[in-house]
């Protein structure tokens, strides 16, 4: 009897181990979704991309799901099936220091791969009389209070990094609050505000125009986004602002899949037309294992959860 209990035992623990494999290799049966945020972001960029390389490989029907500031929520719900995907940036795990989330960045979420980043550029209307970033520093230690900047969603890119460089500045400069970057970008434009800290791609134009005066990049490293710049470190040490935008799959999705689809996007990302979209759009192409993916959301939740504590930005 304990024989037959044994061989029994034996059985069904193969076979559960060859579950696995097996259901690997058949995945997807059936369309995959990547939700993302509205359309047009960098976001639903990258999304599209996934998702067009993705039907060519899997030989599956991916769809983009644009769900705006409830994607996340949508995905944390969703099963743990590798069908639901989420494709998103930095406020996945920074909105929960700043206002309550229906989700637990680190137990809701299994990451998959970063796919982009994106630093800010520090841009001032050219009435200001600043050439450079030292030059903006103590313009704004000159005046405290007298220096206005622009900023959209609270705790969004612009807004962290602007407080980053006020704290390690010292310096007495004030918010003005407006919906979104459109926003914020017609009150700098007009003049109505003096400095902003916009992610790269969204003013190249303006720049480029004249009509905005570039003064520092936000990297540690020079980039191409932002071509020529000087690094804002150079005039403030240890200074850094870079968002990043990442695949995510829901807590327990399968480990057969979290690799299928980690694959399929490091492909994706050496791809030149791939990195001169992403670059167009203000974005770094990149790729990571979800390892490092995991690291690079700890060490992001390690640096703006204490920032964001200190000054108390909360709804």
């Amino acid at each position: 009897m304990v024989a037959r209990t044994l061989q029994v035992f034996v059985a069904l623990t193969a076979a559960l181990l060859m579950a696995g494999p097996a259901w690997a290799q058949a995945y997807p049966v059936k369309p995959v979704r990547i939700v993302t945020v509205a359309p047009g972001s960098a976001n639903d960029l990258v999304a599209r991309l996934v998702a067009q390389e993705a039907r060519a490989t899997l030989g599956q029907t991916v769809i983009v799901d644009n769900r705006g500031t409830i994607a996340a929520e949508v995905v944390a719900r969703s099963p743990a099936d590798g069908y639901t995907l989420l494709l998103y940036g930095s406020a996945v795990w920074l909105s929960p220091f700043i206002r309550a989330t229906p989700y637990d960045p680190l137990k809701d979420f299994a990451p998959v791969t970063l796919v982009a980043s994106s630093p800010n550029v520090v841009v001032v209307h050219p009435s200001l009389p600043v050439k450079s970033a030292r030059e903006l520093i103590a313009l704004a230690r000159a005046r405290p209070g007298a220096l206005n900047y622009a900023a959209g969603s609270l705790g969004a890119a612009p807004h962290l990094a602007a407080e980053l460089f006020k704290a390690m500045g010292k310096l007495n400069i004030v918010r003005v609050a407006y919906k979104g970057t459109g926003g914020s970008l017609i009150g700098i434009l007009s003049g109505e505000v003096g400095l902003m800290f916009p992610t790269a791609g969204s003013v190249t134009p303006h720049i480029q125009s004249g009509k905005l005066r570039a003064l520092a990049v936000t990297s540690s490293q020079p980039t191409p986004l932002a071509p020529g710049l000087p690094l804002l470190s150079a005039a403030l040490p240890g200074y850094e602002s870079v968002s990043f935008n990442g695949l995510l799959a829901p807590a327990k999705t399968p480990d057969a899949v979290i690799r299928l689809w980690n694959a399929e996007v490091a492909k994706l990302m050496t791809r030149a037309d791939v990195k001169d979209k992403l670059m167009a759009a203000g974005n770094d192409a990149r790729s990571t294992t979800p390892e490092e993916f995991a690291a690079v959301i700890q060490a992001d939740m390690a640096k703006w959860g204490r920032l964001i504590r200190e000054l108390g930005i909360r709804e």
